[in-house]
């Protein structure tokens, strides 16, 4: 699965791929040493399915190749 979580208190968008994305979140939302670690405060915003691994992971390197988080949002806009 290819998904995009939001931070209000980071004000941040955070693209990831993985098999649950459940259980990825609570790991986002732990305090941890990472970018997700601190702010405890991840919701989903957008969940793709994909038949693979490999295929989840070529949405998620195409969508942080936009580096535009217009473009995420307009995403997520058009759920």
């Amino acid at each position: 699965m290819f998904y995009i979580l939001y931070s209000p208190t980071k004000n941040k968008y955070y693209v990831g791929s993985c098999e649950d994305v459940g259980k990825r979140l609570i790991k986002h939302n732990t305090n941890h040493s990472g970018f997700t670690g601190k702010a405890g405060d991840w919701v989903i915003k957008w969940i793709e399915q994909h038949p693979d691994k490999i295929i989840a992971l070529r949405r998620e390197k195409q969508i942080k190749a936009w580096k535009s988080r217009i473009m995420i949002e307009k995403l997520i806009a058009e759920a």
